[in-house]
């Protein structure tokens, strides 16, 4: 092992959400950053309901009351954005 020895920590430190992106800080100092258009919900949110998110899962995840959604830094980490809906016919 070298001298210095850094430990990975992905839970969450803090989230931004703006207009146009997501930014989750992460407890060992890495920031992770997606396009908002990833995630339909957060992105159809409004302001209030962007910020109006709670840690969960032990630290590893990030929900949305407002919306129901729920983000985990593993699927951030892994740049997954969220499953598309399949398209519904008309009757």
């Amino acid at each position: 092992m070298g001298i210095l020895h850094l430990a990975a920590d992905e839970r969450v430190a803090n989230v931004d959400v703006t207009d146009d992106e997501l930014t989750v800080r992460l407890m060992d100092g890495r920031t992770i950053s997606v396009p908002l258009v990833w995630y339909p919900r957060l992105s159809n949110a409004t302001p209030e309901q962007r910020k109006n998110w709670q840690v969960i899962g032990g630290g590893y995840g990030i929900h949305w009351e407002d919306i129901d959604e729920d983000l985990s830094t593993e699927g951030l980490l892994r740049g997954a954005p969220a499953p598309r809906q399949p398209l519904t016919k008309a009757s």
